[in-house]
């Protein structure tokens, strides 16, 4: 299958572009710039120069593919705060690739994150079957959705926070890490005993293959390994790997040591993927989020950064 990726170049894109070149896959990846153009030739990938903002670009590539996977976010653009800005941008990159795909059959698999059904699920994991009516990223997942009933083979998968391996350099767990060795210790809220799900990024990459191969139209998925992860557990291995203490703090006080993280450190987001490995027979096999901050490779990396 001829599949177009965008985000294809990131810390998931570029395992799920191995994951289907393995598969026998063709890929052709959105690149904006030069390096992330020669990340994807060297990695045996085909090159789509645009970006999320080239409309016309991304109805271009989507026409001439068999399958489309969306990883790509404006997280930068998030991550200084206008999270409702990065959010709209995607849902008019979706809505520009759907146009291209309506009627065809092909399949289109989306992303979105556990972390929006922590608001609406309480005392319970949150499954496949909870859907929400609107919202940032909320309305893309549904759009995706719809295209169910309009001739594509669509799917969402929902992915946990961390989704961890020595790929990843700037989600949230380095970001934990950094203000860690900022503050001096890795800092938890309260008792620290809600918790995050996690997946490792390989396991992640294998599940968007297999959803682009067979998820049912209008599938929504989960990638998570873990249900759950307490955050003072988490807390706990960052500062054992950088040989400092952990600490609570309070909810008033978490902006001043988590920073843009404050409020998602605050959630409890357990969530369950049962429904997705009976539907697809996916069965995570790498390390979980512990026993991976334990192997070293985040706080190695955390040591060489400038």
């Amino acid at each position: 299958m001829r599949v177009f990726v965008t985000g294809a170049s990131g810390h998931i894109g570029s395992a799920v572009v191995r994951e289907l070149l393995s598969a026998r896959h063709e890929v052709v990846g959105l690149a904006r710039s030069d390096a992330s153009a020669a990340t994807l030739k060297s990695a045996g990938a085909a090159v789509h120069r645009g970006s999320l903002d080239d409309l016309d670009s991304l109805r271009k590539a989507t026409a001439a593919a068999e399958g489309v996977i969306h990883l790509a976010f404006k997280h930068d653009v998030a991550f200084t705060g206008d999270y409702v800005g990065a959010a709209a941008a995607d849902l008019r990159a979706i809505e520009a690739m759907s146009a291209a795909l309506e009627g065809s059959g092909k399949p289109f698999v989306g992303t979105g994150g556990t972390l929006m059904l922590a608001q609406a699920v309480r005392g319970r994991a949150g499954t496949e079957n909870d859907v929400l009516a609107s919202g940032a990223r909320i309305d893309a997942e549904n759009t995706v959705i719809a295209l169910g009933k309009r001739g594509v083979r669509s799917s969402v998968i929902r992915l946990a926070p961390t989704v961890h391996s020595a790929l990843d350099h700037q989600g949230f767990v380095p970001s934990l890490i950094a203000m860690a060795r900022k503050n001096g210790f890795a800092a938890y809220v309260g008792e620290g005993t809600n918790r995050w799900p996690a997946v490792h990024t390989l396991d992640a990459a294998r599940l968007y293959r297999l959803a682009l191969e067979a998820a049912p139209a209008g599938s929504r998925l989960h990638g998570t390994a873990e249900v759950g992860v307490p955050f003072r557990d988490i807390a706990e291995a960052i500062g054992r790997g950088l040989g400092l203490p952990s600490r609570s703090v309070s909810a008033e006080d978490a902006s001043n040591h988590l920073g843009f993280l404050a409020t998602f450190a605050q959630l409890d987001n357990p969530t369950s993927s049962e429904l997705t490995r009976g539907l697809l027979n996916w069965r995570p096999t790498h390390p979980g989020l512990l026993a991976d901050l334990a192997e070293r490779h985040y706080f190695e990396s955390a040591a060489q950064a400038p």
